[in-house]
C-alpha cells in the first residue's frame, strides 16, 4: 500500500470531498427497518462568514451525522441559511450609502431587487465554507428562508394564529433603534457595560408646591416636602405616570396614595406601592414611565397608568413637554434636563453609575424602548404544551443544566412582538381597507375577518377587489426561523408530508448556542407543537462559547477573532476539527488555544505514519489481496501483546460510541488520541516490528495490525474524515477492504 511520505491536507481535501458529493453519501439512502437519524442545521445568517463558533458546532453536527450514517440509519443532516432580515437590509442600506442613496431612493421593490442581488452573489459563502470544513450535509435539500415554499408556511403559520385569535394588534413597549427605523428582537439587542451616571431627583407632594422655590435643593422626607427617586434616563421622567415604592418599605408607607408634581412638567402624578420595586436600589422610590421602559409598561397596565410619549421614532423628544424639549436629541435634552433641575432645586445630588447600555447589533446605536403600535402573538396558550414537553423530559437537554434556563424563560414568556419596520423578510399576509367590507372570504384559508374598526384580511394571496393595501412591516427572523425543522421537511408541502415528514421529524438533535436558547430554541419548541402536534427535535446539545485564549468573547474588529479558514489553509481541515473537540471538555466556555490544533496537525501525521508503517509491513504478505473478513479472527494462538491491543481496541470503540452518544466530544478525543498515539504507536507497533520477525507470529502480526488500522479509521472518521477516506481508499485499492467509500462503509 503506498502512501506518499507525508500527508498534504492540500491536496486530499477538496478531492475527497469531492468523491463523496459525486457518489451521494449525503443523501439518506432508504430501507425496510432502517432506524432514522436528522439533524437541521442552525440556519446561518446570508451575511455570515465562518467562525470558530461556527466550527465547532458543525463538527459536532457532522461527528453525529457520520457516526450514524456509517451505523446503518438512514441519515439526514439538511443544509439552508436565514434571510436575517435586519442584518441583510443593514449590509445593503451601507452599500448604497457608499454611493450616496438609501433605499428610499430606490423604492420598496426595486431595494427588494437589490438585496436578492445581493443575496445571490454573496449570500452563499459561509456554505461553501461548510463544505472546506468537511460537513456531509445533504447539499440538494438545501433550504432558504425566503424560498416560495418557505413563505407559504410562513404565511399560513401567521393565518393560523390570527384565526385562533392569538395574533393581534396592539400598542406596547418594544425594542426601538433610531438609526434602523424598527422595533429589534431581543438578540439584536446587545448589552454594554459603560460608565454611566445616577441622578437623585426630587419630587415634591403637591401640597408643598409654594414651598418648592424655598428648599434650596433639601429634601426633608420626615416632613412629607418631598420624595427622592433616582433614575439613569433623566430625559425619560417628562413622561412619569407615577411613583412607585415597595409596599414592606417602611420609609414610605405611609405615603402611597399622595400626589406629587412632576419636576419641570408640572403634572401630578400619584405615590403607588409595588411588590417589584427593589428597595436597596437608589432611594428605595423609582419613576414609573410606562411609553419608555419593559418593567414600567406591566407595572402601568396592572395600575391602569397613562402612557405618555416624550421620545419618537427618530430618538428625538416630543409630545405633551416644555416648548424647550420638543426636537432635542434625547442625549443633548438629558444634558438641558439635568442642567435645569439643577438650577430649580429638584437635583439632590448625582453618583457615578456603572449602567447596562443596551445597543444594536447591527449599527452600535443605542436602543430606546418605545411604546409602539405592532404586531403581537399571545404566549399564554402556546406555552403551556412547550413547558410540558421540556417538564416531561419529552425534550433532554445536553448538559442538563439549560433544560432550566429554557423552561425558567418560557414560563415567564410575555407576548411576543413579530413584527418589523423593514423592507427585507416576510411580509405581513395582513392587508386593510377603509371601505365598508364585511365577511370578506380567503378562498384559501376560508377565515372570515371582521374588525369592528377597520377590515381586515389575512391569507395567502391579496384579497379579491380593489381598495385593499398590504401591511408594510415584515415578520421578525425568529418567527420563521422558528418553523425550520418541519418546514425543511416538506410541512405543508403537497405530496411530502407523509414521506420526509413523518421518516424524519421530530430531528434527533439540535446543536445550538446557549444565547439563542430563548430567541430560538424554545420557539421552535412550541411553534412545532401547536403546529404539527410533534416536538420539533428530542434532543438539545447547547455547545460552549468560543472565546480566545485570554477569555474574551471573539471579535475581528477587536483583534481577537480567528478564522478558522486560514487554520484550514495552515493545518488542514480534520486538525481544526479534531483539535476543537479536543478542547470541548462540557464547560460552559472554550478558551480557545492553537497549540491544541498544532498537536492535532502532529496526531494526523502520526495516523498516516502508522498507515504507512503498515503498508509497507503488507507489501510482501500473504494477506495482500485478501478481504478484510478473511484476517479479523483473533486466533487463540495470539500473542499477549496482539490480545493487549485489540482488547483495548473493543473498549475504546464502545466507550465512543458512548461518548458521541452523551455528546462527550472532548472526552471521547482524548480516548482517541492516547490509544493511537501511546497504546498503538509507541507500545504496540514496536512489539508487532519484533513479532513480523518470527515466522510463527508474522502472519497473524500482519492481520492484527491491519484489523487495527481499519477499526481505528472507521472510529476516527466522524472526526477526521479527510484523512481517514484518502488511508481507506488505499487499502481499497489493494483490495483489502470491501467498501470503497469509508463514509458509508
Amino acid at each position: 500500500m503506498e502512501l506518499e511520505k507525508k500527508y498534504d491536507p492540500s491536496k486530499v481535501e477538496k478531492k475527497v470531498y469531492q468523491k463523496w458529493e459525486q457518489a451521494e453519501v449525503f443523501k439518506p439512502k432508504g430501507g425496510k427497518g432502517k432506524k432514522s437519524f436528522s439533524i437541521a442545521i442552525p440556519p446561518p445568517n446570508i451575511t455570515g462568514s465562518l467562525h470558530l463558533g461556527h466550527a465547532l458546532n458543525n463538527t459536532a453536527q457532522d461527528i453525529l451525522i457520520r457516526f450514524h450514517r456509517m451505523k446503518g440509519d438512514e441519515t439526514i443532516w439538511i443544509p439552508g441559511t436565514d434571510h436575517a432580515g435586519i442584518a441583510t437590509q443593514n449590509v445593503v442600506e451601507k452599500d448604497l450609502r457608499k454611493n450616496g442613496k438609501s433605499r428610499f431612493d430606490l423604492g420598496r421593490e426595486n431595494f427588494e431587487k437589490r438585496v436578492w442581488q445581493w443575496k445571490d452573489e454573496y449570500g452563499g459563502k459561509i456554505l461553501d465554507q461548510l463544505k472546506k470544513m468537511g460537513c456531509s450535509v445533504d447539499w440538494s435539500r438545501l433550504a432558504f428562508t425566503m424560498d416560495e415554499n418557505y413563505i407559504k408556511a410562513v404565511r399560513q403559520t401567521f393565518a393560523h394564529y390570527y384565526k385562533k385569535g392569538w395574533i393581534y394588534q396592539g400598542e406596547r413597549v418594544v425594542n426601538w433603534c433610531p438609526r434602523c427605523a424598527s422595533s429589534l428582537s431581543d438578540l439584536e439587542v446587545e448589552s454594554k457595560e459603560k460608565a454611566g451616571k445616577l441622578y437623585f431627583v426630587k419630587y415634591f407632594f403637591k401640597n408643598q408646591k409654594s414651598k418648592i422655590k424655598n428648599q434650596n435643593g433639601i429634601s426633608k422626607i420626615k416632613n412629607a416636602e418631598s420624595i427622592s427617586v433616582a433614575t439613569t434616563r433623566p430625559e425619560t421622567m417628562l413622561g412619569d405616570s407615577a411613583v412607585a415604592v415597595n409596599p414592606q418599605d417602611a420609609r414610605y408607607k405611609n405615603l402611597v396614595g399622595r400626589k406629587l408634581i412632576l419636576p419641570l412638567a408640572g403634572r401630578e402624578i400619584e405615590i403607588i406601592a409595588n411588590s417589584e420595586v427593589q428597595m436597596p436600589f437608589g432611594t428605595g422610590a423609582v419613576k414609573i414611565t410606562p411609553a419608555h421602559s419593559f418593567s414600567d409598561f406591566e407595572i402601568g397596565q396592572r395600575h391602569n397608568l397613562a402612557k405618555i410619549k416624550v421620545i419618537d421614532k427618530d430618538g428625538k423628544m416630543f409630545g405633551d413637554i416644555p416648548k424647550k424639549y420638543q426636537g432635542l436629541d434625547r442625549f443633548q435634552a438629558r444634558k438641558e434636563i439635568v442642567k435645569d433641575l439643577r438650577s430649580q432645586g429638584f437635583l439632590e445630588k448625582v453618583e457615578d453609575y456603572e449602567i447596562i447600555l443596551p445597543l444594536c447589533s447591527r449599527c452600535d446605536s443605542v436602543v430606546e424602548p418605545i411604546l409602539s403600535q405592532q404586531w403581537f402573538l399571545k404566549m399564554d396558550c402556546l406555552k403551556k404544551p412547550a413547558l410540558e414537553a421540556i417538564k416531561s423530559g419529552k425534550i433532554k437537554f445536553y448538559p442538563v443544566r439549560y433544560k432550566k434556563i429554557c423552561y425558567d424563560w418560557l414560563e415567564k414568556a410575555y407576548d411576543w412582538c413579530i413584527s418589523r419596520q423593514l423592507w427585507w423578510g416576510h411580509r405581513l399576509p395582513v392587508w386593510q381597507t377603509k371601505s365598508k367590507i364585511k365577511n370578506q372570504k380567503s378562498k384559501i384559508l376560508d377565515l372570515k375577518i371582521e374588525n369592528c374598526d377597520k377590515n381586515i384580511y389575512v391569507g395567502l394571496t391579496p384579497p379579491p377587489g380593489e381598495g385593499w393595501t398590504q401591511s408594510e412591516d415584515v415578520l421578525d427572523t425568529w418567527f420563521s426561523s422558528a418553523l425550520w425543522t418541519f418546514v425543511t421537511l416538506g410541512w405543508q408541502r403537497p405530496g411530502d408530508k407523509n414521506k420526509d415528514l413523518e421518516k424524519f421529524h421530530p430531528t434527533s438533535v439540535l446543536s445550538t448556542a446557549r444565547d439563542i436558547i430563548f430567541l430560538w430554541v424554545g420557539r421552535m419548541i412550541f411553534s412545532s407543537l401547536e403546529l404539527t402536534g410533534e416536538i420539533p427535535f428530542r434532543k438539545v446539545y447547547i455547545h460552549p462559547i468560543v472565546l480566545s485564549e485570554k477569555g474574551q468573547r471573539m471579535s475581528k474588529s477587536l483583534g481577537t477573532g480567528i478564522d478558522p479558514l486560514d487554520l484550514i489553509q495552515t493545518y488542514g481541515a480534520d486538525a481544526v476539527r479534531f483539535g476543537l473537540m479536543y478542547q470541548n471538555m462540557g464547560g460552559q466556555d472554550l478558551r480557545f488555544s492553537e497549540s491544541h490544533i498544532v498537536a492535532s496537525r502532529n496526531f494526523c501525521n502520526k495516523l498516516w505514519n502508522i498507515a504507512r508503517f503498515i503498508g509497507i509491513n503488507l507489501e510482501t504478505s500473504k494477506i495482500k489481496n485478501q478481504k478484510s473478513k478473511t484476517h479479523i479472527k483473533i486466533q487463540k494462538e495470539g500473542t499477549k501483546n496482539d490480545k493487549e491491543i485489540l482488547r483495548k481496541l473493543a473498549e475504546i470503540e464502545k466507550q465512543v460510541a458512548k461518548d458521541i452518544d452523551g455528546f462527550r466530544f472532548g472526552k471521547a478525543t482524548h480516548l482517541l488520541y492516547d490509544f493511537v498515539w501511546r497504546d498503538l504507536a509507541d507500545n504496540y507497533l514496536g512489539q508487532a516490528r519484533e513479532q513480523m520477525q518470527v515466522e510463527k507470529t508474522k502472519e497473524s502480526t500482519q492481520a492484527i495490525l491491519l484489523f487495527t488500522l481499519i477499526k481505528i479509521l472507521k472510529i476516527l472518521h466522524p472526526f477526521m474524515p479527510f484523512i481517514t477516506e484518502e488511508i481507506w481508499s488505499k487499502l481499497y485499492d489493494e483490495g483489502l477492504v470491501d467498501e470503497e467509500i469509508l463514509a458509508i462503509s
